[in-house]
């Protein structure tokens, strides 16, 4: 039976988007693996978005809580507001307090990507934050360290990501991934896949 894992997103404005496509290829690379992209619920009006110059949704399916079950692993993909996960990702795993309930989560592997507006506006501080909520699921958080090699010390060109996980810096909104941007997502979907693919199975300690 194959590897199932979710790289599962908001995006507002198409940047995380971009790098959660290119996660998707990286997960399905591996062979055994079935990778799927997910969106989040919107929670914003259609005039509200319209007014903030959002684009149309792409044709991605939108999650529910209880479909995150079905998975072996996981990447977690939001941009940064003030220096946290967008409102519309919180809200989303807010609503996943049955799962908790009984641990359907515990144990899987999940990684974390981002888009921050600056260089200094939370590329490290959004996941670091996020990370909590993997916690409380009892979910084994996955970052990349330095397994991208070369790309991670990248000091000439302007380049998002961190150890915790692939992203990218939108600017003002015209910037997008940039190619080397692009490979280190295709690497963070490979690599998580990678382990998801180790480890899954049923849990071997049961609550007492």
């Amino acid at each position: 039976m194959a590897t199932k894992v979710y790289i599962v997103y908001y995006s507002m404005y198409g940047h995380v988007e971009k790098l959660a496509q290119e996660i998707r290829k990286g997960a399905a690379s591996v062979e055994g693996v079935e990778a799927k992209l997910w969106q989040v619920p919107e929670t914003l009006q259609e005039d509200v978005l319209s007014k903030m110059s959002a684009p149309p949704k792409s044709d991605a399916p939108i999650i529910t809580p209880n479909e995150l079950a079905e998975a072996d692993g996981f990447v977690f993909g939001f941009p940064t507001r003030f220096g946290m996960m967008a409102a519309q990702f919180k809200a989303f795993l807010d609503a996943t307090g049955g799962l908790w309930r009984t641990q359907q989560l515990a144990g899987k592997p999940a990684g974390i990507f981002y888009s921050t507006g600056s260089q200094g506006g939370g590329q490290e501080t959004t996941a670091l934050t996020a990370i909590t909520q993997l916690v409380h699921h009892g979910m084994i958080f996955v970052p990349i360290g330095y397994t991208f090699g070369a790309g991670m010390f990248e000091m000439e060109k302007v380049k998002g990501g961190s150890p915790y996980g692939a992203g990218t810096f939108a600017g003002d909104g015209s910037r997008q991934p940039t190619e080397l941007e692009m490979e280190q997502a295709f690497h963070q979907g490979k690599y998580i896949a990678a382990i998801s693919k180790k480890l899954k199975g049923p849990l071997a300690v049961a609550a007492p």
